[in-house]
């Protein structure tokens, strides 16, 4: 299959999951609170002939947008199809360190980590809770190279080494964007998505100001209505995506 050619779909690394591994088995404590550690994560377990034998669960595929069912989350989820949008425009390459600010539940920063064995990336999240999530998500779906950072951007970001690319997926705020931007070298990418007006109103003034490409992204989910269907809409969400 062209996926298996691929360098973004290379087999070789064991601290992640494969295109084609099972995942869902139950991992040990190994990584601190403020980083995911190392590992080989649960999508694969040797078996007493030294064989890696799948877990049971679904298989991940080689594109981005893995289903949404395989991160634990409190609600703060970047959804499948968005993800899928989003991880597009950060355009990941092998050998890339992504910041990914206001984390969630680490969608998108192990989305850039299974997509090429080289890539690194560090995520940002300001609840506790949250953070621990994201380290959790990661070493189940075999991303334990993740770096968790617990704290509130920009400040959080004192010391982290220079990123390839940013996203930018909760706290929008032009202190943020502008700190953000002075810390990123010549030919870094940034990605920001706004859910709210307020969000998207100063995306637009960034956009305007500084260039790069803004989508509106609207998408909508046949469900029931009655015994008929119908489209069920979600917020539509403003994606601003700049190269310095």
């Amino acid at each position: 299959p062209l996926c298996a050619a691929l360098p973004v779909c290379a087999h070789g690394d064991r601290d992640r999951a494969r295109p084609g591994d099972r995942v869902g088995a139950k991992t040990g404590d190994r990584a601190g609170s403020e980083a995911a550690g190392d590992g080989s994560g649960a999508a694969r377990a040797e078996g007493a002939d030294g064989a890696e034998a799948a877990a049971a669960g679904p298989a991940l595929h080689c594109a981005s947008g893995q289903p949404d069912a395989l991160f634990d989350s409190d609600g703060q989820l970047t959804k499948r199809p968005l993800r899928a949008l989003t991880l597009s425009a950060l355009a990941p390459r092998p050998g890339e360190l992504l910041w990914d600010i206001g984390g969630g539940s680490g969608s998108i920063a192990i989305e850039w980590l299974l997509s090429a064995a080289s890539t690194q990336a560090v995520s940002i999240e300001a609840r506790r809770e949250r953070a621990r999530r994201i380290g959790a998500n990661a070493r189940r779906l075999g991303a334990a190279r993740l770096q968790v950072v617990h704290g509130r951007a920009p400040r959080a970001l004192a010391g982290l080494p220079e990123p390839q690319a940013v996203f930018i997926g909760g706290g929008l705020s032009d202190a943020l964007l502008e700190a953000v931007l002075a810390m990123l070298p010549r030919g870094a990418r940034l990605v920001a998505n706004a859910v709210t007006l307020d969000s998207e109103a100063l995306l637009s003034r960034w956009q305007s100001a500084r260039g790069g490409d803004l989508l509106r992204i609207e998408l909508a989910r046949c469900a029931p209505i009655g015994t008929r269907r119908g489209w069920h809409a979600a917020y539509p969400v403003v994606q601003w995506s700049v190269s310095l």
